[in-house]
């Protein structure tokens, strides 16, 4: 079912719901293409205000700008429906947040702007030439380099020094999972560690794939930056916590709903950043222009009530370095 969602903001950054309604020949339209993320959940809402706040502080009241958000959930949509719906509405930029996502925008328009955050390789993918001259109709914020693969592998034989195997959990339509895996492999002999590849298509392939990977001990999961497993989180953590597998993850939020350790990005802050590149087109600039950025910094979150039921004793250093400990 296709859901149009014009989120209300709450709280004193809030702006009120009748300035929305109004609708100047100079007002501009913004359109946004979600993944990953459900409407009118804690996470949903804080992107979404993140995007439109920091907007408004780069000078845009509400009577001068308008969001069409369309939502994109796995198993339920098209994503090609709603990036065709978009394009319909004739956005002045369009922001969206997932690789798959931007392949079908790209697939209905090649003329308007687009904001992309949370892309893994964009001149790999063909949607721009270079990340510093894009050349075409996007730009915006990588996710992660694949080098990071090697830093995964690091922190999880860090965390659980008996791991033997990982297992890494990915879907193989909806992440650019051979750039990453090519790191992996990479870092993986020095650590004497051994890799199991686990692509899931479907939520009853996640089960398959953790319980014929938990038969053998010695087990850990590295789970890859994909809309797919963000959808699945809940269901990968739970599998985690029930097959006593040490796990880690490339976002926050996994760590902060129960899983082990997480180190990426911040998946909600980068839309502060993706507001900066919307405010320039919208002021007269234009993608082709605009350098691709990579991220400067990572958070590490650990979850010490998760690593307790594990048995694992968190190296001190560790729990100093993190940027968030949840006890």
């Amino acid at each position: 079912m296709k859901r149009r969602e014009f989120i209300t903001l709450v709280g004193t950054a809030a702006w009120p719901i009748s300035a929305w309604a109004q609708n100047s020949v100079d007002t501009r339209l913004v359109g946004v293409l979600w993944g990953g993320l459900i409407a009118g959940t804690p996470e949903a809402n804080a992107a979404v205000a993140t995007l439109a706040n920091k907007l408004r502080d780069l000078g845009w009241q509400p009577d001068k700008l308008r969001f069409e958000h369309r939502w994109f959930i796995a198993g339920s949509q098209q994503s090609s429906e709603l990036a065709k719906e978009l394009v319909g509405l004739r956005p002045h930029v369009v922001v969206v947040n997932s690789t798959p996502l931007l392949t079908a925008l790209e697939n209905e328009s090649h003329t308007i702007p687009i904001v992309f955050v949370r892309v893994a390789d964009p001149v790999g993918q063909g949607f721009v030439k270079s990340l510093a001259r894009p050349g075409g109709n996007a730009s915006g914020f990588t996710n992660f380099e694949f080098s990071m693969g090697g830093k995964w592998l690091e922190l999880i034989q860090e965390v659980a020094p008996r791991t033997e195997r990982i297992g890494i959990i990915f879907n193989p339509n909806t992440v650019p999972y051979a750039y990453f895996l090519k790191a992996i492999e990479s870092a993986a002999p020095s650590l004497a560690l051994t890799l199991v590849p686990s692509p899931a298509e479907r939520a009853d392939d996640i089960e398959a794939k953790a319980a014929a990977f938990a038969q053998k001990s010695g087990g850990g999961l590295l789970i890859l930056p994909d809309i797919f497993n963000i959808e699945h989180r809940a269901l990968i953590i739970r599998l985690a916590a029930q097959y006593a597998l040490p796990a880690i993850y490339p976002y926050g939020l996994f760590a902060k709903d129960g899983g082990l350790i997480s180190y990426g990005i911040d998946p909600i802050a980068i839309y502060s950043d993706a507001a900066t590149y919307v405010d320039r087109i919208l002021r007269g600039g234009t993608p082709a222009d605009l350098p691709v950025q990579a991220p400067t910094k990572f958070e590490l979150i650990i979850n010490l009530r998760t690593a307790k039921a594990l048995g694992l004793n968190m190296p001190a250093a560790l729990l100093a370095g993190a940027d968030e400990v949840i006890e």
